[in-house]
């Protein structure tokens, strides 16, 4: 599976990360609305919100910045850069998606950066690093994407340096030890979604912290951002509907087609509580 399904995210990303520039900007990944998701908030903004809510959640701040770090599934570099430039640090950021390296490099150059940032493709169950290369691994939104969750998270914690601390923030599905296994139409729901977005499987928050744990990460916490991040999706939906948007579909293809005309499967997903945010810290 890892092959055909490394092949099929990076089409994915080629094909649609310079229309998602074009109408969302440079972060690819939800937006923070507050808490309980009633905040107000400009699209753009509630992207950068999230970063910042991460970082405070996990007490990662000026007192004590990250100096190198690792952003595990990259896209065009919008949080490597962010980070870089907010704590001064050295970064690097992964991706399997050669169009999206390559913007990357392009915005770090325009942003006067690149003495600080490097991209590349790369595998992130096989990261081309160094054990204890980094004080910061950063992975917004890309553990959806790998098709063994625990060699993941072994690399995560093998590239990190003794006290280096990882913040993962993915897609999961319901916690099923209260509510019961996921039913045969969650089931079909969630397969519809792995079809759409290129995913292998998602798994629920409490499974992350268990991996979290058998790697040896410690001082793990976890936490369920789902009601802050649910109404990302309505606005990506009327987003859709601009007439750059509808152009730009077309000239990204059928794959990106698709995904558009699915995103009510996110939404629908967060509403009945199926689809869940979830939030790790740890440090070595």
């Amino acid at each position: 599976m890892g092959n055909e399904l490394y092949q099929q995210i990076s089409k994915f990303y080629d094909a649609s990360s310079g229309l998602w520039e074009k109408i969302w900007g440079e972060h690819m990944h939800h937006g923070y609305y507050g808490r309980v998701g009633n905040y107000q908030i400009e699209r753009r903004q509630a992207q950068i919100d999230l970063i910042e809510e991460l970082l405070f959640w996990a007490g990662v701040n000026q007192d004590n910045p990250p100096q190198n770090i690792i952003d595990v599934g990259c896209g065009i570099g919008g949080s490597t850069l962010y980070l870089a430039k907010k704590f001064g640090a050295n970064a690097k950021g992964i991706t399997l998606s050669a169009v999206q390296a390559s913007r990357a490099k392009e915005r770090a150059r325009d942003k006067e950066l690149q003495d600080q940032v490097e991209f590349q493709v790369a595998n992130a169950l096989e990261m081309p690093f160094a054990d204890n290369s980094f004080d910061l691994v950063w992975s917004l939104e890309s553990g959806e994407h790998m098709p063994d969750k625990t060699k993941f998270l072994q690399e995560c914690y093998r590239v990190l340096q003794p006290g280096g601390r990882l913040i993962l923030a993915t897609w999961c599905h319901r916690e099923t030890s209260v509510i019961g296994e996921l039913t045969p139409d969650e089931v079909k729901h969630l397969k519809e979604i792995y079809r759409v977005y290129c995913l292998p499987y998602v798994i629920s928050l409490s499974e992350y912290k268990a991996i979290a744990q058998s790697c040896g990460l410690k001082k793990i916490k976890a936490d369920d951002w789902s009601m802050a991040v649910a109404p990302f999706w309505d606005v990506v939906i009327d987003s859709a509907f601009d007439l750059e948007a509808v152009t730009g579909l077309v000239e990204a293809g059928w794959q990106t087609i698709e995904s558009a005309l699915s995103l009510n499967l996110m939404s629908q997903g967060y509403s009945r509580g199926l689809i869940r945010y979830g939030l790790i810290y740890g440090t070595k």
